[in-house]
């Protein structure tokens, strides 16, 4: 007989994108105005082979002065994981909730550390509630017929 133990266990962490642009420096910089910063994630995950699964969390952060842009900060941190024997039933709710929480602290550290570098002040992302995101995510599912996919986007200002 097979061993059927559940499995969960983080193979790699890893940068997967990475983009910064200033497209209107130098002169915005000298603007003494208020930036506006926005803010969107979005998570995804796909199967990679039989029980490993690639989870990625992405971070869209646009940052304004009036109406041009001071910079856009896009970042895509992915995690590996292997996940195997585990019920049907729990696999989702794995790979929605407890896979993003894992890879966001390493998201949010790196947009932090590119707007430093890039001569900003950083930009730190909120803690987010994936289970929340995920529950909500499934109840506009069900509202819509669906099954509920493995994707979330949400925004935050």
């Amino acid at each position: 007989m097979a061993d059927e133990t559940p499995v969960f266990q983080i193979q790699r962490m890893y940068l997967k994108d990475l983009s910064l642009e200033q497209p209107n420096s130098p002169q915005i910089l000298l603007e003494q105005s208020q930036p506006q910063v926005d803010i969107n994630l979005a998570m995804a995950a796909e199967p990679v082979s039989e029980g490993i699964f690639e989870v990625t969390v992405t971070a869209t952060v646009t940052t304004k002065v009036k109406d041009k842009v001071l910079f856009l900060v896009e970042a895509k941190q992915a995690g590996i994981f292997e996940i195997r024997h585990v019920p049907e039933e729990q696999m989702q709710g794995i790979i929605s909730i407890v896979c993003p929480q894992m890879v966001y602290p390493y998201l949010r550290a790196i947009v932090s550390d590119v707007c430093t570098r890039a001569g900003f002040p950083p930009i730190l992302l909120t803690e987010v509630n994936f289970q929340a995101m995920f529950e909500a995510q499934q109840a506009q599912a069900a509202a819509q017929g669906g099954n509920g996919g493995s994707r979330i986007i949400t925004s935050a200002n």
